[in-house]
């Protein structure tokens, strides 16, 4: 199975530390939330360097 990143957008504070690390341009930050799109691999960096602990992965 495949895993991908997925956002609380309650946690989230939109500090776009994510956004920063992505080397597949998965994560965007759109008007007042965040945007996981289809390039996101599961690679888990975004959930690690998340501060508020608004990311996690899941099985897809």
């Amino acid at each position: 199975m495949a895993r991908k990143a997925v956002v609380n957008r309650g946690k989230c504070a939109y500090c776009g530390a994510c956004v920063a690390v992505c080397d597949f341009f998965a994560l965007e930050l759109v008007e007042t939330y965040l945007e996981i799109n289809e390039n996101c691999n599961g690679c888990s960096i975004c959930v690690k360097v998340c501060p508020m602990g608004a990311l996690s992965l899941v099985e897809v």
